[in-house]
């Protein structure tokens, strides 16, 4: 869209000049004609405009310093900024904060966005070489200024993505282990200075010999625009922003999404001047240069009132400051590892040389002082000149160099090398110093910057190994800036933040550092840490691994340790914390509301019921809300149509039960009925398990074993064990492994004796048609101690005998199998297993040979019974007999007639013991006896 004065404006020279170059040097010039000329006229239109637009990139160290020129040049009253709107209330806390944080907008209860996609968050990283912060900072600290955020708000950014787009921008692990700091949300920036055209910004990096976008930003338009005057970088910001944009895709929906954002941004500027009366000359907007050059119809004080701002969903969002980084800044908006280590080094440069008065908060936890800001005013503004013909016909000032700092550079570098493991000397230092100089010449530079410095540094110093952590492009970005990570203040922190600190006091650390610090509790000795080591037990539920972690100590259900260690980095895991703070007020409250929604949730089964009844007995111990979880978690079981979680249920309920058995007079209601309803629930499912293919043979045996350990309390609590056996009966399965379940169960309730079980599995181990699946029936039997521990000695017996008699082609290839079974799905039955083993089995080698097994031992004959006149004898026939009253008594009341027998010796008692004291005559007599019957 041309200006209609274009042609008789300030850059009608210039404008002339580029359409006499497109003729000359296209063979067809209309659209590159057309493309250089609207490019003077979106910067002619940008800077007719009467609200003064200021053009910015962000993180950009050229825009901050030419904002804090301009604004104590200009003193506006009232600035406009490309920020969301809802953000407003969260820069007054930025006072009590190390740059650089975020300011965050989140939400978990959603309404009216698609469910399962949240919780949605967004971000917007706030550094100190930035011109938002110079704004920010000016706008709070100056009486009389408004600052007013006109972009969408944070639930719009999330109503106007794509439903198939992916915002989360992943941190690599280039960027360090600090790039996550900012989670999964979505980045918010002003200023987003990037060709969108591929082809152009390969053919860009190629012809400036850079190795990425941030090198070639810095190296062309970063440096010249540190000293140029407003008017000039104005212009160029403008210039550049209408390039990228005529370049850009005209499809794309980011282009689409970016008008949206420009004519909701125009909108808002409007409503607020039409409302407070502010006077245009007085205020100024302040966005991104892609913005400035904005060809929307809505562009302008003057333009269209059609847009209407679409209302925001029913979400509740909350809001908060997060600490950040200069790698998390990196990470989540694509630019090259150290770019923002750079700028920031690049600021500080400047400021310290007197390229600008920066404006800073006051209260902010930096270093420098702050400068208090001068007092609102207006400077008039001059006529619009043209500062781009020259800027663009001259060449670029070429720097000396500046071997003071590159020296300093050099040598400091290879003292940090050296305390991180690597080999280096003063021979590197002068390599780096040379190359850094060779790099520079070979780009066309006349003075090495960071990024020269940087590539020379790997060259030299770094071989092909680490030795430590760090390698030297990392040391660089440390020599240079650092990572700088920020921190959020204690005041601004969410009040669960703020109770979490002050709960912890008495371990008397300072918990905001970012180093891992020990704690040691004797809480023995000093009772006083127990409600500490109480909310570090939670803050372990409810924090990500690391933040808090416990080196000596549990907490399960009926323990409590007497000394406790804990590792405690909760400075590293701020954001962590805050973002808990959004979930409520008490650490206890955040719990409590997990868990709920963790048994509400649609997916919720009894198992994972069961799982936050436990943790509410640990953390909370409110038998109120113990009940509540219970009694939900009798309606999930009855409601199940699978057994999948049986282990994790018998696991758990046996846990339960142990523990109010122990802990209570009696057993609470809901464990009543979840035993009962359990009992009813898997008689039902039984038979359909037993033959279901996709229900496995450790759920089956999870199910006989609720069954079995349970059936004393579920028959005393109403439950009528004929449905047990009836089930049982009813089971008829096919699977080998599920037969031995079915055969275990059947010996159990009395239906199978072990004789003929073990005559069923003889009958196996000698049919050849079965040999091959026996090890089946093994894991059946192995499975089946879950629910029929008294089968232990069987099952070694059975598993002796398969090793015994199975032949190698069938025994060798299942042994792996049977070991990673054992370890999957019985891992607790191995033990059992052993130790029964270890009973049967002789201890050494010496007694193996002669060993006989237990079940290959011939049976002993049955001890001979007294005739009827036998005598009675034994402690208790002495006893009657001392004391005769009593039994004539006890016979006279049931009529009982007869008298005492009399002490008689037993009949042929000298050759009963001549046959005890010489067995062998008698065995070999019953030899020949026993052939003729």
């Amino acid at each position: 869209m041309s200006s209609p004065g274009a042609v008789e404006g300030p850059f009608a020279a210039l404008r002339e000049q580029l359409l006499d170059a497109a003729a000359a040097f296209a063979g067809a010039p209309a659209s590159l004609s057309e493309i250089l000329a609207g490019l003077v006229d979106d910067v002619d239109r940008a800077l007719r405009e009467q609200l003064e637009i200021f053009p910015v990139c962000h993180h950009s160290p050229a825009s901050a310093l030419a904002m804090a020129r301009r604004l104590r040049e200009k003193r506006p009253e009232v600035v406009y900024l490309e920020l969301c709107e809802d953000l407003r209330p969260l820069l007054d806390e930025l006072r009590n904060c190390r740059l650089p944080v975020a300011l965050q907008a989140f939400a978990t209860e959603l309404d009216g966005f698609p469910a399962g996609s949240g919780p949605l968050s967004v971000v917007a990283p706030i550094t100190e070489a930035s011109a938002e912060y110079q704004v920010i900072a000016y706008a709070l600290e100056t009486p009389g200024v408004e600052l007013v955020l006109v972009d969408r708000s944070a639930d719009h950014v999330f109503q106007w993505l794509d439903k198939d787009e992916q915002p989360v921008i992943q941190a690599d692990s280039e960027h360090g282990e600090d790039a996550a700091l900012h989670g999964d949300a979505v980045g918010i920036e002003i200023g987003d200075l990037r060709p969108r055209f591929a082809e152009l910004e390969a053919h860009l990096l190629h012809h400036g010999k850079v190795r990425h976008w941030s090198e070639w930003w810095d190296q062309y338009v970063e440096r010249p625009l540190l000293d140029a005057d407003h008017d000039t970088y104005r212009q160029v910001m403008v210039l550049i922003g209408s390039l990228f944009r005529r370049l850009a895709p005209e499809r794309g929906d980011r282009l689409a999404r970016d008008e949206e954002r420009e004519r909701h941004m125009w909108t808002r500027i409007r409503e607020h001047l039409s409302t407070s009366g502010a006077d245009p000359g007085r205020c100024m907007y302040v966005c991104g240069a892609f913005h400035a050059a904005s060809r929307v119809e809505e562009f302008g004080l003057a333009g269209s009132d059609t847009y209407a701002v679409t209302p925001r969903t029913g979400t509740r969002w909350l809001y908060g400051l997060i600490p950040s980084s200069h790698s998390a800044i990196e990470a989540q908006f694509g630019l090259a590892s150290g770019s923002v280590s750079i700028a920031a080094a690049t600021w500080a440069k400047a400021v310290s040389r007197g390229g600008a008065r920066p404006y800073r908060l006051e209260g902010q936890q930096s270093k420098a002082k702050p400068k208090k800001a001068a007092g609102p005013g207006l400077a008039a503004p001059g006529p619009v000149a043209d500062r781009l013909s020259g800027f663009l016909s001259k060449p670029p000032e070429l720097g000396g160099l500046d071997e003071d700092e590159l020296l300093g550079w050099c040598v400091d570098l290879v003292r940090l090398a050296r305390r991180n493991g690597y080999l280096s000397s003063t021979a590197d230092a002068i390599a780096v110093y040379e190359t850094s100089i060779l790099l520079a010449g070979m780009r066309d530079r006349a003075r090495p910057t960071p990024y020269d410095f940087q590539d020379a540094a790997v060259t030299c110093i770094e071989k092909d190994v680490v030795p430590g952590r760090r390698d030297v492009r990392h040391l660089c970005e440390i020599l240079l800036g650092g990572d700088r990570i920020g921190q959020v203040g204690y005041a601004s922190m969410p009040p669960l933040a703020r109770d979490v600190y002050d709960r912890l006091e008495p371990l008397g650390l300072d918990l905001h550092k970012r180093t891992v610090q020990r704690a040691l509790m004797n809480l023995d000795a000093d009772p006083h840490l127990a409600p500490c080591s109480h909310l570090l037990w939670m803050l372990r539920y409810l924090l990500p691994d690391g933040a808090v972690r416990p080196i000596m100590g549990t907490r399960r259900l009926g323990e409590r340790s007497i000394q406790e260690s804990w590792d405690l980095s909760l400075g590293q895991h701020q954001r962590s914390l805050i973002e808990l703070g959004y979930e409520g007020v008490t650490v206890e409250q955040v719990l409590e509301r997990r868990l709920r929604r963790a048994v509400w949730h649609p997916r919720a089964t009894a198992a994972t019921a069961l799982e936050a009844v436990e943790d509410s007995i640990v953390f909370l111990g409110s038998r109120r809300f113990t009940d509540e979880l219970g009694a939900r978690a009798v309606e999930l079981l009855s409601a199940e149509r699978t057994v999948d979680d049986a282990p994790e249920v018998l696991r758990r309920m046996r846990r339960l039960l142990a523990h109010f058995r122990a802990a209570e007079p009696e057993l609470p209601a809901w464990c009543e009925a979840f035993v009962t309803t359990g009992y009813a629930h898997y008689c039902t499912l039984l038979p359909t398990a037993f033959v279901a293919e996709d229900t496995g043979v450790r759920q089956v045996g999870a199910m006989l074993g609720f069954l079995f350990s349970m059936e004393g309390l579920a028959l005393s609590l109403g439950c009528d064990r004929a449905q047990l056996e009836l089930a049982v009966q009813q089971s008829h399965p096919q699977a080998p492994a599920k037969v031995a379940l079915l055969w275990a169960a059947q010996s159990q309730l009395g239906l199978l004796p072990l004789a003929a079980l073990r005559e069923r599995c003889d009958e196996l181990l000698a049919n050849p048609l079965v040999v091959p699946s026996f090890p089946l029936y093994i894991s059946g039997f192995v499975q089946a101690l879950e629910s029929v521990p008294a089968l232990t000695p069987f099952v070694v017996e059975v598993i002796s005998k398969a090793f015994g008699r199975l032949p190698d082609a069938v025994l060798l290839p299942w042994l792996p199998k049977l070991i990673t079974t054992l370890r999957d799905q019985a891992r607790e039955l191995v033990p059992v297993l052993v130790r029964e083993a270890g009973r049967t089995f002789p201890a050494g080698l010496v007694e193996l040979d002669a060993w006989v097994p237990p079940w290959e031992r011939p049976a002993a004959a049955p001890a001979a019974a007294g005739g009827p006149g036998a005598a009675a004898s034994g402690p208790v026939a002495e006893l009657l007999r001392a004391h005769p009253d009593t039994c004539d008594a006890v016979a006279a009341l049931l009529g009982c007639a007869g008298g005492w027998q009399a002490d008689e010796p037993p009949a042929y008692a000298e050759a009963v013991a001549l046959l005890a004291r010489h067995p062998e005559t008698a065995l070999a007599v019953a030899g020949l006896v026993a052939p003729t019957g």
